[in-house]
């Protein structure tokens, strides 16, 4: 059966619009990324949408996010627009000695990564490495278009991983962060519940860990939390906690340093539901190329040793 012919009335300019669109999910984001208009980008969306004759969008809600068509069509227009980079580049017989651009998140940025890096580092010095860091969503974006070879991190949200691979490394969770001396590390008999009169430190909701920390508070009674505070900076967040009496409510591996030096301390807290997979997430139309996995086994023998 002979291929379907693609309609000649989409433009590279609906792909490219789309994409930053549901990428950066704003509209005046992505017409500032593209150096055009708020109304140009809403009518190329809309020009799409008659071509496609599917909402890509989900317009019903506050916060801008794809429909179920919309969902699907992402995944194939980033691995288009990767695979358009990669001919042109190709076309341009670009040689020059490749960069492996490694997604990371917060949970391994602080932990796995800095002993694997410098590790392969001395074992490869011709190899070298670009870390990405920022939030999840970002982070897939990267991966989608080819901008990012590969990510580590904790595993994303089922409907967020169409054209993805996951492999699990490890389990961590999430911990109860506090300075030293602060007045529940003292409390006999402690309970999640007796943090509801202190500020709490959470996790942006568009944070993987987030569901799951605001699933274990409601479940220990915590659901009037005083003043919390919502980052993703992991500098403020410890800079923040050691001069007051907030608790910071973030991944193990974050602050597993500061624990073991006694910068930080946790409080006695019972945070097996926060417990989740963290490993590598891939693109299943692409190998990773040579270097890629050169990354992934050492960091496979770093995992080994942390699950020891």
């Amino acid at each position: 059966m002979a291929p379907r012919v693609i309609d000649q009335r989409i433009k590279l300019r609906h792909l490219t619009c789309f994409w930053e669109v549901a990428r950066l999910r704003s509209v005046g984001k992505a017409a500032d990324f593209l150096n055009i208009s708020q109304p140009a980008v809403s009518k190329t969306i809309k020009e799409l949408e008659d071509i496609l004759s599917q909402a890509l969008f989900d317009r019903t809600r506050r916060r801008l996010t794809l429909s179920p068509f919309g969902e699907v069509f992402y995944g194939y227009a980033a691995t288009s627009i990767a695979a358009l980079r990669q001919g042109i580049a190709a076309a341009q017989h670009e040689v020059q000695r490749p960069i492996l651009r490694i997604g990371a998140l917060p949970t391994v940025s602080a932990q796995i990564l800095p002993e694997t890096v410098k590790a392969l580092g001395a074992a490869h010095p011709g190899l070298r490495m670009r870390i990405l860091t920022g939030p999840n969503d970002y982070l897939l974006g990267l991966l989608r278009t080819g901008d990012a070879d590969l990510m580590i991190g904790r595993m994303a949200r089922p409907a967020q991983m169409l054209g993805l691979s996951f492999e699990h490394l490890y389990f961590e969770q999430v911990v109860m962060a506090v300075r030293p001396g602060h007045p529940l590390l003292a409390e006999q008999g402690f309970e999640i519940a007796m943090i509801e009169p202190y500020q709490l430190m959470l996790p942006t909701p568009d944070s993987l860990i987030r569901r799951l920390v605001d699933q274990m508070l409601m479940a220990n009674g915590v659901t009037e939390p005083r003043d919390e505070i919502e980052t993703i900076s992991n500098a403020f967040g410890r800079a923040y906690v050691m001069q007051s009496d907030a608790i910071w409510l973030i991944s193990e591996g974050v602050v597993k340093r500061d624990l073991a030096a006694g910068t930080l301390a946790a409080l006695p807290a019972d945070m097996v539901d926060t417990m989740g997979p963290v490993g590598f997430t891939t693109r299943t139309d692409a190998l990773p190329n040579f270097e890629a996995q050169l990354f992934m086994q050492a960091v496979r023998a770093a995992a080994a040793q942390l699950r020891g």
